[in-house]
């Protein structure tokens, strides 16, 4: 059986203070976005994006038909997902997208979280609205060109890493070089059929497909085929015509940079500024180049190129090719809502800090600033560890202290001695206290003894109690040992166990059932974050 146990966001110690305060709808950063993602605020959301035309809808449903069309092996006849794709023409159709790297593998197990949060979206937005429909969107982050950030997965402890020189976007890299990777991953997944299941899925996504970007559509399609989940490939000419006319303010007005800047400094001054704007922010790509370009008296360069543009050329470029030009960080989330009847964006603390930097340059673009909503994060406790913490006493919020303020917390309560030395502190406080009344009716020289004295005497109880815990921390050592293992399964290099551990071992022990229970437990809309407990109600 399992159980689930929520807990709010603040209270993990793993987000910052900036996602924190916007959870609790601070009033200091109601400047940063329009509403909070509630289901009411949808109906809000949904009367801004009316304006998508009908021919932006034709040419996104017909871009999603050959993109999909160029898969091998995939056909969406009758599916939850061509459906979809041909709801996406209709006026009352929206989508909430999430969008993520094309990791090896997937990646850490946040990617499976982010999409199941859009998918629950959907479904419950469609029980609230049941006359609009909604579609959940993954975009794919084919453009990326830091290769080494996707290029690997940690599994079983250990690390599997695909290595080849790499340049360009990674969603046009082909894929054929991965084979000894997977012979790799072979050697450490079991023998069964879910782990056969899992290989005979990444050897036709990854070595079928044409390249990066296919592989990674065919896998997740396929993980999620029931689910009506739309991949969205951004890296084709014609979405890109569609935003010549953002691509010139940015080049030539820089109107990103200037309408940034604001939100930008009052993050940093106030929190911390997650991405740095450019006064340009667009790169230029080709096949194995992905270069920005930079202005310089009068000329636009590609940096490490020998391409170089005045005004006349790079518009032209431009008009005739506006697959070459690639938002960064900052302009991709305005391409994603140019193209999309989109309503929220759904991402991590990480992501929508830099959202929350965008909102003044999306209204100079004249663009509706989305919803942005924080993903669902998960804790996954095994049987095995959970028994572990059964047997300590140890409650699942526990778990998120330090190993440090772990460990001293179990010694205070399960010693047979008294380690928490407080109530000695504050009688030995109490002392100082009436020798302070006594030595302001002597000369001024007795108060200054005092508190020398004082400040003695008190750091002296610090460090008996240190010594006193460190002494019972050595005794009860099997428990210690025990609490770390724990903290090491759950925490993996203090991390979170979703920002570092690979679904492939969760996919081998529950099958469809991982990500089912993801599905039925999971509450896009409740911003807390779940622990999932294996075994609590067996016996």
């Amino acid at each position: 059986m399992l159980e689930t146990e929520c807990l709010p966001f603040r209270d993990t110690g793993y987000f910052s203070k900036l996602i924190c305060d916007y959870l609790d709808k601070h009033p200091a950063l109601d400047s940063l976005y329009t509403d909070f993602p509630n289901l009411e605020s949808f109906a809000r959301q949904i009367e801004k994006r009316q304006s998508f035309s009908t021919a932006q809808r034709q040419l996104l449903s017909n871009v999603l038909q050959a993109q999909y069309a160029a898969l091998k092996g995939v056909s969406l006849d009758k599916s939850a997902v061509e459906k979809n794709i041909r709801l996406l023409k209709e006026s009352q159709t929206f989508t909430v997208t999430t969008g993520h790297q094309l990791n090896l593998f997937t990646g850490p197990l946040y990617f499976i979280y982010k999409i199941v949060s859009v998918i629950n979206m959907a479904k419950q937005l469609k029980a609230k609205y049941p006359r609009h429909h909604f579609v959940p969107v993954y975009w794919m982050a084919t453009e990326d060109h830091d290769f080494e950030e996707i290029n690997h997965i940690n599994h079983f402890g250990g690390r599997i890493s695909w290595d080849i020189p790499a340049g360009g976007p990674v969603g046009r890299l082909a894929t054929k070089s991965i084979r000894p990777v997977l012979e790799e991953l072979a050697e450490v997944l079991g023998s069964g059929k879910r782990a056969g299941y899992l290989l005979s899925l990444f050897e036709k996504g990854y070595l079928e497909q044409e390249n990066l970007a296919q592989a990674t559509r065919y896998i997740v399609h396929l993980l999620f085929v029931d689910e009506g989940l739309v991949i969205l490939d951004g890296d084709e000419a014609e979405l890109k015509a569609q935003m010549i006319p953002y691509f010139k303010k940015d080049l030539f007005e820089h109107l990103a940079f200037e309408e940034t800047r604001k939100a930008s400094g009052f993050l940093k001054e106030q929190y911390t500024e997650q991405v740095h704007v450019r006064e340009i922010n667009l790169f230029y790509i080709e096949d194995g180049l992905r270069e920005r370009i930079e202005k310089h008296e009068g000329e636009w360069h590609v940096l490490n190129t020998k391409k170089t543009f005045d005004r006349a050329s790079l518009e032209a470029e431009l008009q005739e090719h506006p697959e070459r030009f690639s938002p960064n960080v900052v302009l991709r989330p305005l391409f994603q809502e140019v193209i999309l009847p989109n309503l929220s964006y759904t991402g991590g603390g990480g992501e929508l800090a830099y959202w929350l930097q965008l909102k003044q340059m999306f209204e100079a673009m004249e663009v509706p600033f989305p919803l942005l909503h924080l993903r669902n994060s998960v804790l996954w406790i095994s049987k095995r560890i959970y028994r572990k913490m059964q047997k300590l006493q140890l409650a699942g919020p526990e778990v998120f202290k330090p190993f440090h303020v772990l460990s001293t917390d179990y010694v205070h309560q399960h010693s047979k001695l008294e380690t928490d030395l407080t109530g000695y502190k504050e009688r030995l406080q109490e002392i100082f206290n009436a020798l302070h009344v006594l030595a302001t009716q002597t000369d001024n020289s007795m108060e200054g003894a005092v508190r020398a004295q004082e400040a003695k005497q008190l750091k002296g109880m610090e460090n008996l109690q240190k010594k006193l815990i460190r002494a019972e921390k050595k005794r009860a050592s099997i428990q210690m040992r025990q609490l770390e293992e724990i903290k090491q399964a759950l925490f993996p290099k203090n991390s979170l166990q979703e920002r570092h551990d690979n679904f492939i071992a969760f996919y081998e022990a529950y099958g469809n059932g991982f990500i089912q229970q993801l599905k039925e437990h999971l509450n896009p809309f409740a911003y807390t974050f779940t622990l999932f407990k294996e075994g609590a109600y067996d016996t």
